[in-house]
């Protein structure tokens, strides 16, 4: 099980903050967090810590900048403050490492970075360098040029995806509570839950988790999600107090700790589950639907009977049942207009009719991932 000894004895740490917690009563950034936050952090590489810090903020920061107090809705004015307000946050954070002793590198990341192998491949060396070069990474999701479509909203679970990307021995989530609460956060009455096993535990309490700041995109809702997914990895989770980042790093008693999964996942098959967007969906028959669940197959043209959407090769698509149940996630070996002629052929047909370069499975084995197993699957 699980300790507060395993944050003090981690020696990769992926730390995510919040919008909330970066901005001031006024508006604008508090600057006075970002130097307490690099303290803390310049504290724990002093111990041989490496860390990488997640950060929000950046659509925040830009807010005074077009005359704006909430987060507006609208995509386009979303990517006006972010262009305005990154400069201005990754700028305040390397004045404060600066002054620390050491430089930071920023980081912005989108959906592709995390989903499609390559990029994959390329993200991970990236922080690798930058982590043996004693370099802060700062990770934001690439709000500028994110379409509607493709982003995931909110950097909480992109967080939990770095956190296995990196290989982190611990994720430490700063919000502006003291961590999960047996009740609303504004009652007096409420407790600060200490441990969860799972978030299972959590959501027989019945607590409305969808809160969300004015200047934020997440709520604590997606705060568990997250912990969710690094716990389903194998990397215990601590959800604290911005300010109390540096008792959490020593081992107090502080936040909510969320237990690891003794069932510990690839990076692989948790990005394949958590950081893709289908682009499509295959609809399959019965004994493919038993040849995935039962035998741990590949997804072979002949179990397929419709193909929606539009998608290329490589691309995350859904495979459901007839009945519109998910069954899995995984990279098609086609593209749509491809599987729309495979379909329903097997493979010996295939290689006779379309030639022995079709007569491959749809979705390799190795690129896919049950989504009714419980370690990979999150409730909406």
């Amino acid at each position: 099980m699980s300790s507060r000894a395993e944050i003090v004895s981690a020696k990769r740490l992926v730390i995510k903050v919040g919008s909330s917690s970066l901005t001031s009563a006024g508006g604008g950034l508090n600057i006075e967090r970002v130097q307490s936050i690099i303290a803390a952090i310049a504290a724990a590489q002093a111990n041989s810590v490496q860390v990488v810090l997640v950060s929000s903020g950046a659509v925040a920061a830009g807010l005074p900048a077009l005359k704006l107090t909430t987060r507006p809705t609208d995509l386009a004015q979303q990517q006006a403050a972010a262009s305005i307000g990154q400069g201005l946050l990754i700028a305040q954070y390397a004045a404060a490492a600066a002054a620390q002793g050491f430089a930071v590198g920023q980081v912005l990341l989108t959906q592709e970075d995390i989903t499609r192998r390559s990029n994959y491949r390329n993200a991970k060396q990236t922080f690798e360098a930058l982590l043996q070069l004693k370099v802060l990474p700062i990770v934001n999701e690439n709000d500028v040029v994110a379409t509607a479509e493709l982003k995931y909203g909110d950097n909480d679970r992109i967080a939990a995806l770095v956190t296995h990307l990196v290989d982190a021995d611990a994720f430490l989530i700063l919000t502006d509570v003291a961590g999960l609460m047996d009740g609303s956060p504004a009652d007096p009455a409420s407790n600060r839950i200490a441990e969860l096993e799972s978030l299972a535990d959590f959501e027989a309490l019945g607590i409305d988790t969808n809160q969300r700041s004015k200047v934020g995109s997440g709520g604590m809702r997606s705060k568990l999600e997250a912990a969710a997914i690094a716990a389903s990895g194998g990397v215990p989770t601590l959800i604290c107090h911005v300010d109390q980042l540096a008792a959490a790093l020593a081992g107090e008693s502080i936040g909510t700790l969320f237990h690891a999964s003794t069932i510990n996942n690839s990076a692989r098959s948790l990005w394949l589950a958590h950081a893709s967007v289908a682009r499509g969906k295959v609809v399959i028959d019965a004994g493919a639907v038993a040849a995935l669940k039962d035998r741990g197959a590949s997804l072979l043209a002949a179990g397929v009977t419709e193909v929606v959407g539009a998608f290329d090769a490589g691309e995350p698509i859904d495979v459901v049942t007839a009945q519109g149940v998910s069954v899995a996630r995984g990279l098609a070996s086609f593209g749509s207009d491809d599987l729309l002629q495979m379909m329903g052929k097997s493979t010996a047909q295939l290689a006779q009719v379309m030639g022995e370069e079709f007569a491959r499975p749809a979705v390799h084995r190795d690129d896919l991932v049950l989504l009714d197993d419980p370690s990979n699957s999150l409730k909406p």
